[in-house]
């Protein structure tokens, strides 16, 4: 499939987003730099998850997954990553599946830059899908197991996102170490929790995103990104204890059962 690549400007023409909503977009030269991609399938998969109850956002964020990494990652990574690409694609070849699924970009134009036109960061959710069917594609061959990360991915999706965050934690090795510790530990739920009483932190402050910062803080005198498992679990569990004083309590229980 061809895709002509989007000329700059296109997000602050004001013309473009009428354009898109009348289906001309595609009849005007102006739009276009004269470029093309080209990838070989293209199917449809949900491009936002910014609504809806959390079994929809998990079955849309496990669809985009597993389809991106059936069929997408066929494509070269430097086209993949390309935010220009995807803009592209989404307005010429996506505009009647995207007026049927997300209505809402027909109610003004803010809506239409939110969920098409997204800046191609951690922040956006094409990027985000992308980058989890990547690292899990390439380093897990069974198709199953291969669902299980991404339902980890979502259920630790606070922590996915601070790991995507920072360019040095953007590694697969990082990432599924961190989904492995987590599960084995059980602590899921801990990890997207809020953290209480520590006035000295932000309004938000949740425990995943805290042990990530300290990840964070201590490199690069611990290398955390390129550490085996067992080596990075004693230090996660040190990270995590500095914000969840019923760590160690846990621990004596059994709640929490480190890997052996």
């Amino acid at each position: 499939m061809e895709v002509r690549l989007l000329a700059k400007g296109y997000k602050n023409n004001e013309s473009f987003y009428q354009d898109f909503l009348e289906g001309t977009i595609e009849d005007s030269k102006e739009y276009f730099s004269g470029e093309v991609a080209y990838i070989r399938a293209a199917p449809d998969f949900p491009i936002y998850m910014g609504k809806g109850t959390e079994k929809e956002k998990k079955q849309d964020f496990l669809y985009a997954m597993q389809t991106i990494s059936k069929y997408y990652l066929k494509t070269e990574r430097d086209t993949l990553l390309d935010g220009t690409f995807w803009h592209s694609l989404l307005v010429t070849h996506k505009r009647d599946y995207i007026l049927e699924r997300y209505p809402e970009v027909l109610e003004s134009r803010n809506k239409f830059q939110n969920i098409v036109l997204k800046q191609f960061d951690w922040e956006n959710y094409i990027y985000k899908c992308i980058l989890a069917a990547q690292y899990i594609n390439d380093n897990i061959s069974s198709e199953h197991e291969r669902d299980r990360y991404f339902e980890l991915i979502f259920e630790n999706l606070d922590v996915f996102n601070y790991i995507i965050k920072y360019e040095i934690f953007r590694n697969d090795n990082f990432l599924i170490n961190v989904l492995d510790i987590i599960d084995e530990l059980g602590i899921s739920e801990i990890m997207k929790a809020k953290i209480k009483g520590r006035e000295d932190l932000g309004n938000d402050e949740r425990y995943g995103r805290r042990v990530i910062f300290e990840f964070n803080k201590s490199y690069p005198v611990i290398m955390a990104p390129i550490l085996e498992k067992e080596q990075l679990k004693p230090i996660f569990i040190e990270n995590l204890s500095k914000y969840y004083d019923k760590m160690e309590e846990l621990l004596k229980e059994n709640v929490i059962v480190p890997h052996s």
